[in-house]
């Protein structure tokens, strides 16, 4: 594609609504999972982290993408409800990562609403498709467990052909499908909604190219991660209506 094709869909597509374009809950659907002084806690990898500050500032403590952009958005709609939102998303974690942090990270905390998206670098790092469901599967345990009313949401692993991931795409294709399934059988288990970002992303493609959505075959660019917010909330009041 030339840089004169690409400038000029870049700029069509900023003049483009994203996704569901304005994530508000007053305007649509209620928002049940999230009542008055809700704690919500955003858990992952890079994708979350988003670089996230480490200290008290609030310009920066929620790091930049889709956590960021959920909070905002239903942040500034919904005052009154005082919610507080937390992200302890760490870049390069894995399951196994984020159960030796969880009681600090997660349980310690005490949410009331719980959004996990990790996966991505079990896979980069062989971790086995059976590894990686069992571990999660006793992390999710330990959580219901220590806080027997918390809100699940559960997040699919994604990736698109782009980068060095255009390398042998199918089988890696095949690979994040084999974890998209295991999450779903895991939002099934633990009666969570799961947020469908494998399909997100590949259903973007048919409006713009791969790279658009996702730079470098996991991380997404803003416009990614506005589809991801969309999503978010679409999933939580499609699980939760009432």
């Amino acid at each position: 594609m030339s840089k004169f094709k690409w400038l000029l869909l870049t700029v069509i597509m900023a003049a483009m609504p994203i996704g569901c374009a304005t994530i508000n809950p007053q305007a649509g659907k209620p928002m049940p999972g999230f009542a008055e002084g809700t704690r919500i806690l955003f858990q992952g990898d890079s994708i979350t982290d988003g670089n996230r500050g480490r200290s008290a500032d609030l310009n920066h403590i929620l790091g930049h993408g889709y956590q960021a952009l959920i909070a905002s958005r239903i942040g500034a709609d919904l005052p009154d409800r005082h919610l507080l939102f937390m992200n302890r998303g760490i870049s390069g974690n894995t399951v196994s990562a984020l159960a030796h942090r969880w009681q600090t990270d997660t349980l310690d905390l005490k949410p009331d609403l719980l959004s996990i998206l990790i996966g991505v670098n079990d896979l980069n790092l062989g971790v086995s498709a059976v590894q990686y469901e069992q571990q999660y599967d006793q992390l999710l345990a330990e959580t219901v467990k220590a806080l027997p009313n918390v809100r699940l949401v559960l997040c699919e692993p994604f990736g698109l052909p782009v980068g060095e991931k255009k390398t042998n795409w199918e089988k890696y294709r095949d690979q994040i499908a084999g974890r998209v399934a295991i999450v779903n059988q895991l939002g099934e288990k633990y009666h969570a909604p799961v947020v469908h970002f494998q399909k997100l992303f590949e259903d973007a493609t048919k409006r713009a190219p791969a790279e658009y959505w996702i730079w470098d075959g996991i991380h997404p660019t803003y416009a990614g991660h506005q589809l991801m917010a969309d999503e978010w909330v679409r999933a939580m009041q499609a699980y939760w209506p009432k």
